[in-house]
């Protein structure tokens, strides 16, 4: 059945350039390291403004009526708002986890309402295709010629040196992609009513997608693509009981051959799959997953706030864990967490809500024989051979499978490509096809919704995620220079340098604590360069870092901060009290164990204290550089006594 959607030229027109934003979006974000950074995310953002623009002003003819699951969803987005206004301690990190929230269904919105003829579904899911080819293909550069190469001119990170990640700076960010398209391709391979070419392109992208999904070596995309591969037969499949239970034994199968093969002929893979059974599973996430379930059992209706988990986490970090985790690397825990049990059910819930919909519909359609379609072929006589509907609800089950052990809505490119799939997947289960004509109250709608857009990509938006790509560059080029033991002249042109992007970065977006406490970080940074300034500088120092401490008090760096100009003031003591806040927030992190270590070791009366803090600094981060020498330097004024 061909969509009505498509029987108008000038909706194909609003249609086609809502598939070509929404491509050109998909390319750029996930080249670039799937979005994460705030420079990507600063033309990723106007960007998803863009589609929704158009998207409205596409409404003003003889278009669908907005599908129900859209609106589903919409309490959610209301919730995590009023999240972020009323509970979170951290509201700069709560908005910008809104923002990733609020693109993700804007693309789900945008794709199951816009998106509705076959040509153009098949289209975008083609782009999902290509940029998987694609990603496989920098998988290999990256496995075979050049292990520490990345995207942007970075580097691999070392416990990632042997595993592919392509375009994204993770790995399991590459499996996640993967598993989202090759259920697609195998349909495609195995479909017989499809030709015989296209079953070809499918052969030739199972296979590329499967090798890709092998140099990952991400133990949890594999054992979810083997789940859903297994029982996949047991819960979709057609026919009776035990020719179910046949094909998910071949499935069984199949997979424990795959398994034994890569453990074989992979080290890498043999390597980490003993590390899983050595572990029982996992060492460092069961401790990010306990910290965030504490988190929701502190506050179980609405969570602990919106983007708090990374610093509220310290209060429940074991001494033997020293990482920082940002998220929980479980989206579901991480929600829990964030937004409590209401926000849990208002976004999970919901979703699974869909799907039980999606698959009701399908059981009353199973047997239907739709004009022109082949009983045993397409289940949907609107469908292409790229997007049959069971594949799409398989790739989709795999990566939910997958967020039990990872971050992917965090991702932005991740989570866009999830949307894309899950609104081809509700229009294929669930169509709705009924139309309207747009009164005078919907163009004015539609009018101030594209106003209010671009005022608040203007005016808010950009501006915060350009004050984070400086804070965020300015940082990192601190950090570095500290690692490669720069002289005190080389530090002080990159602290110069970065402290002029941080006085930026605060301009552009004063509500950013975080610019403001590295901006307390640098200007103290100064006082090995101009020690006859000390005084000076630390007075500096201090009025940032009271702007930090001003928009939150759960973030224990920023007591530190505060603690260190007080320190160069000469307040001894009241900076003290700022650095005992910081460890009653952190009491088992070693950093800020060195930083109340080398407040303390100012005070030559009484070393033990300092020799105290520092060996439990080092109980806790024995590779702490710093602390090292802190060490040592105690150890001569000791020996000098």
């Amino acid at each position: 059945m061909q969509s009505p959607f498509a029987n108008s030229s000038r909706a194909a027109v609003w249609e086609w350039t809502q598939v070509a934003l929404l491509a050109l979006n998909l390319g750029w974000t996930t080249l670039c390291l799937g979005g994460y950074r705030p420079e990507t995310l600063i033309v990723t953002l106007p960007l998803t403004g863009l589609l929704v623009g158009v998207h409205l002003a596409s409404r003003w003819g003889e278009v669908p009526r907005a599908h129900a699951a859209g609106w589903w969803l919409l309490p959610f987005l209301a919730y995590a708002a009023a999240n972020v206004v009323w509970i979170t301690p951290e509201r700069w990190l709560g908005w910008r986890d809104w923002l990733g929230w609020a693109q993700m269904l804007a693309v789900f919105w945008v794709v199951l309402n816009g998106v509705r003829s076959r040509r153009a579904r098949v289209a975008l899911f083609g782009v999902l295709v290509l940029l998987g080819v694609v990603a496989v293909l920098l998988a290999c550069y990256q496995r075979f010629v050049n292990p520490s190469w990345l995207m942007l001119g970075r580097t691999q990170a070392a416990q990632f040196l042997g595993r592919a990640s392509g375009p994204f700076g993770i790995p399991n960010s590459l499996a996640a992609w993967l598993l989202l398209i090759l259920p697609a391709a195998v349909a495609m391979t195995v479909e017989r009513g499809a030709r015989a070419e296209l079953r070809i392109l499918g052969g030739f992208l199972v296979l590329v997608f499967s090798l890709g999904l092998v140099l990952t070596v991400s133990r949890g995309a594999w054992l979810a693509a083997a789940v859903v591969a297994v029982l996949w037969p047991l819960w979709a499949g057609r026919g009776r009981r035990l020719r179910r239970l046949g094909y998910s034994g071949v499935a069984f199968a199949v997979v424990a051959v795959v398994g034994g093969v890569l453990w074989l002929a992979m080290p890498t893979a043999r390597e980490r799959l003993h590390q899983m059974r050595q572990d029982t599973g996992e060492r460092t996430r069961p401790i990010m997953w306990r910290g965030a379930f504490k988190l929701f059992q502190t506050h179980p209706v609405c969570g602990s706030g919106a983007g708090s988990y990374n610093d509220l986490f310290e209060k429940y970090r074991p001494e033997d864990y020293q990482d920082v985790p940002r998220w929980a690397h479980n989206d579901y825990l991480n929600t829990l967490s964030d937004y409590g049990a209401a926000g849990f059910v208002l976004c999970f819930g919901v979703g699974a809500g869909i799907a039980v919909v999606c698959a009701a519909k399908a059981r009353r359609t199973v047997g239907r024989r739709e004009p022109g379609v082949k009983r045993r072929g397409r289940t949907d006589g609107d469908d292409h051979a790229l997007i049959y509907r069971p594949a799409l609800a398989m790739g989709l089950a795999a990566f939910a499978l997958q967020l039990v052990v990872d971050f992917h809505f965090k991702i932005p490119a991740l989570a866009m490509a999830f949307a894309v799939v899950a609104a081809l997947a509700v229009q294929a289960y669930w169509p709705v096809e009924t139309m309207r004509r747009a009164g005078l109250l919907h163009k004015a709608g539609a009018l101030a919704g594209i106003a209010m857009l671009t005022l608040a990509m203007a005016g808010w938006v950009w501006p915060m995620y350009r004050a984070e790509a400086l804070r965020y560059a300015a940082r990192q080029s601190i950090d570095r220079a500290a690692r490669a033991h720069a002289t005190v002249d080389e530090m002080g042109g990159v602290v110069l340098a970065a402290r002029t992007d941080l006085a930026r970065a605060v301009a552009f977006d004063p509500a950013n604590a975080e610019a403001w406490a590295d901006l307390s970080y640098a200007i103290a940074l100064r006082a090995h360069n101009e020690p006859a300034r000390v005084r000076e500088i630390g007075h500096d120092a201090q009025a940032p870092a009271e702007r930090a401490l001003a928009l939150t008090g759960a973030a224990p760096e920023f007591w530190a901060r505060r603690g260190a100009a007080l320190d160069l003031q000469g307040q001894w003591h009241e900076a003290g009290n700022m650095f005992i806040r910081a460890l009653q927030l952190a009491p088992a992190r070693g950093t800020f164990w060195y930083y109340h270590a080398y407040h303390l070791s100012l005070d030559a009366t009484d070393p033990g204290r300092a020799e105290a803090a520092i060996a439990f600094c080092l109980r806790l981060d024995p590779n702490n550089y710093e602390a090292q020498a802190l060490q040592q330097r105690l150890a001569e004024r000791h020996r000098a006594r």
